[in-house]
C-alpha cells in the first residue's frame, strides 16, 4: 500500500524511492521455490515490483497471478516463477530483480536486505523456539526474542547505500516480527539506520496481527523494535486519526485482530513525536489508503518552513 502510493510522488515530492525487502520467507510459493531451487524467496520482492509498476494494468496483474490448480503449479504465483527463472538464467537474484523492474517500468528500486540464505527464529514467552517465518506468524504467543541465522548475515551493499543517502527512512507498515524486524537484525542495515541523520518514522499498523502481535499496543510495537535494534531508533510515529468503521471492525475482532492503541503521551515521554493523519482506505477492509499514506509521508519529508520574524 505504501509503495503503491509513493510511486506517484516520484519526480514530484519524492526524488528517489527505494524499498529494502526482507528475504526470510519460508512459506507458500516462496518457501517451495526456496527449497526446490535453492533461490532466495521471491514473494515479498514480487509484491513490491508489482506495487511499483508504472501502470498496474495487465502486466502487473499477471505478475501477481496465482495458479489455483495444475498439480505442481497450484499455489505458485507467476511472478515468483518468473523471478526464479530469471535467477536461473542470469545466475544472480538481484539481476533478476533488475530485469523485472525494466520489464514492468518500475518507479523506484527494490533492494533485498541480504543475498544470503537466512533463517528467522523466534523464542516465545513460554520458552518455545519457532523456526522459520511461517511458524513465527502462527506462534500465537508473545515473542520475546528474534534472531537470524546466520546472525551476522552480510547486508546487500546497495541497500546500505540507499539507507545512508536517504532523506527519510520508513519502517512499516507490515508484519512486525516477520517483515520489519528481519531487516533490522542484519548488522549493517541496523547500523546504517542508527547512524543516519534522516528521520526514522514508524508507520503504525492499523490492526494487530493474529498469531504475531496479539493484543500489542503502539508502545509495545516500539519496544519490540528497540529490543532488537536499540533504543532511540525511531524519531516519529505516523498513526491514523480517522475512526474505524464498526461493521468491518466487528469482523476483524472475531478473528482476534483489534485496533493498535496509541498512547500519545507515552510516546511523548520517550521523546518521539506522534503525527496523526487520516490514512484509512474506503471499503470493507481496514487498510491504509495508498494516496493518503503517500501524502502524509511526503509531508514528513518536506523541510520545515521557517517561522516568520
Amino acid at each position: 500500500m505504501l509503495l503503491r502510493g509513493l510511486k506517484h510522488e516520484v519526480g514530484r515530492g519524492v526524488r528517489e524511492l527505494a524499498a529494502v525487502v526482507t528475504v526470510s520467507d519460508d512459506g507458500g510459493s516462496s518457501g517451495r521455490l526456496r527449497r526446490e531451487f535453492g533461490v532466495l524467496p521471491p514473494g515479498d520482492v514480487r509484491s513490491c515490483i508489482a506495487a511499483l509498476a508504472d501502470d498496474e494494468d495487465l502486466l502487473a496483474r499477471l505478475f501477481q497471478y496465482r495458479f489455483t490448480d495444475g498439480g505442481g503449479l497450484e499455489g505458485h504465483s507467476f511472478g515468483n516463477l518468473f523471478l526464479t527463472a530469471l535467477t536461473g538464467i542470469t545466475g544472480d537474484f538481484y539481476q533478476a530483480i533488475l530485469t523485472a523492474e525494466s520489464i514492468l517500468s518500475v518507479r523506484g528500486k527494490i533492494l533485498p536486505a541480504t543475498l544470503t540464505d537466512v533463517e528467522l527464529r523466534a523464542r516465545g514467552r513460554s520458552g518455545q523456539v519457532y523456526r522459520g517465518e511461517s511458524a513465527i506468524g502462527k506462534s500465537g504467543e508473545a515473542i520475546t526474542e528474534l534472531e537470524l541465522r546466520p546472525a551476522a548475515a552480510p547486508a546487500f551493499p546497495a541497500a546500505v547505500k540507499a539507507l545512508r543517502r536517504a532523506d527519510l527512512i520508513l519502517l512499516g507498515p507490515g508484519s512486525l516480527y516477520t517483515s520489519i524486524l528481519p531487516n533490522l537484525l542484519i548488522p549493517a542495515i541496523r547500523r546504517a539506520i542508527q547512524r543516519s541523520p534522516a528521520p526514522v518514522v514508524l508507520l503504525m499498523n492499523l490492526m494487530t496481527q493474529p498469531g504475531e502481535t496479539d493484543g500489542m499496543n503502539g508502545i509495545e510495537h516500539l519496544e519490540a523494535l528497540e529490543r532488537h535494534a536499540g533504543e532511540g531508533i525511531v524519531d516519529k510515529v505516523l498513526v491514523n486519526s480517522a475512526p474505524l468503521p464498526a461493521d468491518p471492525l466487528d469482523l476483524y475482532q472475531a478473528t482476534g485482530a483489534v485496533p493498535v492503541a496509541v498512547d500519545r503521551e507515552a510516546f511523548a515521554r520517550r521523546g518521539i513525536e506522534v503525527v496523526e493523519a487520516d490514512l484509512l482506505a474506503a471499503g470493507e477492509l481496514i487498510r491504509h489508503d495508498p494516496a493518503k499514506l503517500a501524502k502524509a509521508v511526503v509531508a514528513l519529508a518536506a523541510p520545515a518552513t521557517p517561522e516568520a520574524p
